[in-house]
């Protein structure tokens, strides 16, 4: 399972992405929302874990695109 991480606090970023490697999961980590955006439009994720409040574009403008573009992976 490939999982984006979408988190601009890289202390958070490290602990919850570290989780989730040791637990088997495959993950990318955007710092914020542009970087975010750019890799969510991939289409090549199996779940989204986003932040709300982000520099550049925020997480609610990600998902509202992710919808858009018919991208129907979790949040």
């Amino acid at each position: 399972m490939k999982i984006l991480l979408v988190e601009d606090d890289a202390d958070i970023a490290s602990f919850v992405s570290k989780g989730l490697r040791e637990a088997g999961y495959g993950v990318d980590v955007a710092m914020d929302g542009d970087m975010g955006m750019e890799r969510v439009l991939s289409g090549l994720y199996d779940v989204v874990i986003l932040d709300l409040m982000l520099p550049g574009r925020d997480g609610l403008s990600i998902l509202t695109e992710m919808r858009k573009a018919e991208i129907e992976s979790p949040v």
